[in-house]
């Protein structure tokens, strides 16, 4: 009888520029990542993501930092109004994303936050979507940290294999 065994890939760091990223208030103007093409990537049958955000300086206590994760039903059209690139978005409706975390944050300046794995495919009842990507919001009260490296989003894509 064959075996069936996962099989991790490789790292792969997302297109998302998370450095500055203005605080919200309202936690609905946020960044989204470019969209992960899984069809014209690989073969995996979902992704393990997880990453870490920066707070800035002096940031408001008792706030938090969001994680959600967009798909794409037609190869096309992404969830939310979601766009092909990494930018600033505001979603047409940031509950027709699936939500991945909730980071509550501490008033101490230029925190690490280090979130995830997380099961794409879970996210999504079980199948990755052939498109998607992440959307990150916060309202700590301040800018993310401006350093680049301070900030990441990477998953791992995940196969079969048949032994």
């Amino acid at each position: 009888m064959a075996a069936v065994t996962p099989t991790y890939g490789s790292a792969v760091v997302m297109t998302m520029t998370l450095a500055s990223l203005a605080s919200d208030t309202n936690l609905v103007a946020g960044r989204q990542s470019t969209p992960v093409d899984q069809k014209d990537t690989d073969d995996a049958i979902d992704a393990l993501v997880g990453g870490k955000v920066t707070t800035g300086t002096t940031p408001t206590t008792a706030r938090q930092i969001e994680v959600w994760a967009f798909g794409s039903y037609d190869d096309t059209e992404m969830s939310g109004g979601a766009g092909a690139t990494d930018a600033n978005f505001t979603p047409d409706e940031k509950t027709l994303f699936k939500l991945l975390t909730v980071i509550p944050t501490v008033a101490t300046s230029d925190k690490v936050y280090h979130w995830g794995p997380f099961s794409v495919a879970q996210a999504f009842g079980g199948m990755i979507p052939v498109q998607w990507g992440l959307y990150i919001v916060h309202n700590t009260g301040v800018a993310l940290n401006a350093t680049g490296s301070n900030h990441e989003a990477v998953y791992f894509p995940v196969k079969l294999d048949v032994t």
